[in-house]
């Protein structure tokens, strides 16, 4: 693919998860972003989620707390936000924070979670196409030279005469978050940005993603140019120097002009302000002072090094925390965990090393596997008990009770491999990684204090169970019970992935001591 450096000046942002717990210090955070020099803050929009705050509440409120820095769902779902409506409430901070509003926003994801709701699950070809009306209906309302009453008239949305306005203070950028071919196109067509999340893609992505966009925006009679690439980058935890030398490669090889690092603490967003940011720029700018193509040559070295990421060097990758919780409880505070120190691309794994290291993912994807299956087997009573008339009645008679013995059996299979699996860590792992390397103890000991949370949500599924037995007709317990299983499960499995896959393959440690698949 060809390299492309598409000029743009350089911007870095922070991700704040909008925890509403924590609602004080996901304020707090915000303002140290500007103190600290960042360009953009930005919420995810999860309006399924109770234990979320409302991210356009939390933006007009963060824009009355700073002064210069612009704000932006990242991103903002539309099957739940709909855009006549959206189009007047980002004009709104807009004109109240005078021109710190954007705007990203994406097709919806989880779709169950939307369908809660209220609103209408829909294909992924549906969903494209409805998301390029929703940013014709939001344009339509923005334009306010226009005269008399916006009409559209689309398959999902329309405007009936709807006046035009509030007028914005500046020109909002609409950013899409995108990452196939058809969604791509649509942001090379109507699009200002180019808005992907690292964790979900694959080597050469950014560059295939980049020639589909241009040749959209070309046939559109476009500048690709005019485009922004953003890329969300999540928590960053290698040294500010290879950290730097990959981001300039990102902004040369692939255009990326805006950055966005995942905070959890004040230390941690000083110090890549401070250390990674200004080292980001230097390098581009020297790069473009010599031509085009030409590497960065503060950080040419460190680039060829840190090419390989920990997880090729390893040869397996640990799963991303996607961040999506489905309770309104929060099993633990994400912020307070610790970290290890990351390898650098010196370190060498042994075959064997590689294989331990493997065989922990392969544990972790059989108890995913198993808490999948649970939560299936759950959506059908669900669905079952909810039907009418005589087929309601056949299910009370037939398949509600066999459906719970099989829901029960399987939580049963699936909460003695947790067991097993969590007690060897606990008794054998554990103590032999903080042995081995004692800065690793405090990671250990948090994910032993985790071990118990899970335990006690795996009760409260028996518990849920057991009460769904007598009252089949109430749902709502068991699924509360299920949902902070899930997140506290996912979360902690993402975590121990992230933080003892490689010293597991750098320190060893025999497979036959860790559960196997059976």
């Amino acid at each position: 693919m060809t390299s492309r450096d598409y000029g743009h000046d350089l911007e870095f942002g922070v991700f704040i998860e909008p925890v509403a717990q924590s609602a004080d210090r996901v304020v707090a955070l915000s303002a140290l972003a500007e103190e600290a020099g960042y360009d953009l803050v930005t919420f995810n929009d999860h309006p399924y989620k109770p234990s979320f705050l409302d991210s356009s509440t939390l933006m007009a409120f963060v824009a009355a707390r700073t002064a210069r820095v612009r704000l932006a769902a990242n991103v903002a779902s539309l099957p739940l936000r709909p855009p006549a409506v959206l189009a007047r409430a980002v004009a709104s901070l807009d004109i109240l924070s005078h021109g710190r509003a954007e705007l990203g926003i994406g097709a919806g994801i989880a779709w169950d979670a939307i369908e809660t709701m209220g609103a209408q699950r829909l294909d992924p070809g549906d969903s494209v196409e409805a998301l390029e009306e929703g940013i014709q209906v939001i344009r339509e309302l923005w334009d306010v030279r226009g005269r008399g009453g916006a009409q559209f008239e689309g398959k999902h949305y329309r405007l009936a005469g709807a006046l035009p306005g509030p007028a914005r203070v500046h020109d909002i950028s609409i950013w899409v978050g995108a990452f196939k071919p058809r969604m791509q196109r649509l942001v090379g067509r109507l699009a200002d940005g180019w808005w992907p999340t690292m964790a979900g893609l694959k080597p050469g992505d950014l560059a295939a993603g980049n020639a589909v966009i241009d040749a959209a925006a070309a046939r559109a009679g476009r500048e690709p140019h005019a485009i922004r690439r953003l890329l969300n980058l999540g928590v960053v935890d290698a040294s500010a120097r290879e950290t730097a030398a990959e981001l300039a490669r990102l902004a040369l090889d692939d255009g990326i002009g805006t950055f966005i690092v995942t905070v959890n603490d004040p230390r941690a967003m000083a110090d890549f302000a401070s250390e990674v940011a200004p080292r980001v720029r230097e390098a581009v700018e020297q790069a473009r002072r010599r031509g085009p193509g030409a590497p960065p040559v503060a950080v040419e070295a460190e680039a060829a090094a840190a090419a390989e990421t920990e997880g090729e060097r390893l040869g397996v990758t640990p799963t991303p925390d996607e961040a999506i919780r489905l309770s309104d409880r929060v099993p633990w505070d994400d912020s307070t965990r610790p970290r290890r120190h990351r390898s650098g691309p010196e370190q060498n794994y042994s075959d064997q090393g590689r294989r331990v290291s493997k065989q922990l993912l392969v544990v972790h994807d059989l108890l995913r596997g198993e808490l999948s299956d649970l939560r299936g087997l759950l959506r059908q009573v669900r669905d079952e008990t909810m039907r009418a008339g005589d087929a309601r009645a056949a299910l009370n008679e037939m398949a509600l009770r066999q459906n719970d013995w099989t829901l029960g059996a399987v939580c049963a299979r699936y909460c003695g491999v947790v067991a097993q699996h969590h007690g060897v860590e606990d008794a054998a792992v554990f103590p032999h990684l903080a042995g081995r390397e004692p800065q690793l103890k405090a990671v250990t000991d948090r994910l032993i204090e985790e071990h118990v949370v899970i335990h006690d949500a795996i009760q409260d599924v028996d518990r849920a169970l057991v009460a769904h037995m007598t009252q089949p007709e109430n749902h709502d317990v068991i699924q509360a019970a299920i949902d902070y299983l899930t997140d506290a499960l996912l979360s902690h499995l993402a975590y121990e992935e992230q933080e003892l896959m490689e010293p597991l393959a750098r320190l060893g440690f025999y497979p036959d001591q860790l559960p196997a698949r059976s």
